[in-house]
């Protein structure tokens, strides 16, 4: 594929995405107006409960939620696309598409990656806002990280997707997960260096160093970099490679357009 093919398909798949934003938009702002008002309830009720205490944890609780919020709508359009296509009845013609259905799901990805940091970055400056706090924001440092980060939740995006061709109705799993995705953030990985293996677990550490303490990118060890990468890395491709093969398993039983 040349540069001018992918850079055609890049715009068809945001402007998909964007027309999709538009037909739906009451459900768009109230996804996105509830994901504010959750967070106000954390901050106005911890104030509430806490008092003054809660400002000592506060700039953490920022960078987890606005982290939280990027990783849920990655993997809810990872997941959820692959589902909207299936019963709409498009995903067989995506499969037969002439750019591929591997180079198809690399660009859905990246956009959706785009877009989730896209909407959380707005959603974190309104909790800057909301709170009178103010973070370390370094483009450099916090965009590659995040970028990085939320590829081992796409990866678990892709195996769900699978599930989700195969079983059909899993929404209660999805909804268990979001749970799951709060744990790994909140998960301390220093002295329990197995739980950098976790999804964003590791990135969730470095993230919360970086725009609460002003660290930059380059200063953090290669060893901790390379673990990152690694992760996202990983769980991206076996999360890919579980999807293709419940993909192969649903065409072949006849079951991926059906519910």
């Amino acid at each position: 594929m040349t540069a001018t093919e992918l850079s055609l398909l890049t715009r068809a798949v945001l402007e998909k995405k964007v027309i999709l934003w538009r037909r739906y938009w009451i459900n768009t702002a109230f996804g996105f107006l509830g994901a504010y008002l959750f967070f106000a309830m954390i901050f106005f009720g911890g104030q509430a409960v806490a008092g003054a205490a809660i400002t000592d944890t506060l700039d953490g609780i920022i960078v987890g939620f606005f982290l939280f919020s990027v990783a849920i709508s990655a993997y809810h359009s990872t997941s959820g696309q692959v589902t909207r296509e299936a019963q709409w009845g498009t995903l067989e013609q995506l499969y037969m598409s002439p750019s591929g259905m591997g180079t198809l799901m690399a660009v859905k990805t990246a956009v959706n990656i785009c877009t989730s940091i896209a909407g959380g970055l707005v959603l974190l400056a309104m909790m800057l806002v909301t709170t009178d706090q103010t973070l370390s924001i370094d483009a450099v440092t916090v965009v590659p990280l995040v970028v990085v980060t939320t590829l081992s939740v796409v990866g678990l995006g892709f195996v769900f997707a699978g599930f989700a061709l195969l079983y059909k109705r899993i929404e209660n799993v999805f909804q268990l997960l979001q749970f799951g995705l709060i744990a790994l953030i909140a998960t301390p990985v220093d002295g329990r260096e197995w739980l950098k293996a976790l999804p964003l677990s590791q990135g969730s550490s470095m993230l919360q160093e970086a725009m609460t303490e002003g660290v930059r990118l380059w200063e953090f060890p290669a060893v901790e970099l390379g673990v990152l990468v690694a992760n996202g890395l990983c769980y991206l491709a076996v999360g890919y490679l579980t999807f293709h093969l419940l993909l192969r398993r649903a065409r072949k039983l006849g079951v991926m357009g059906h519910y």
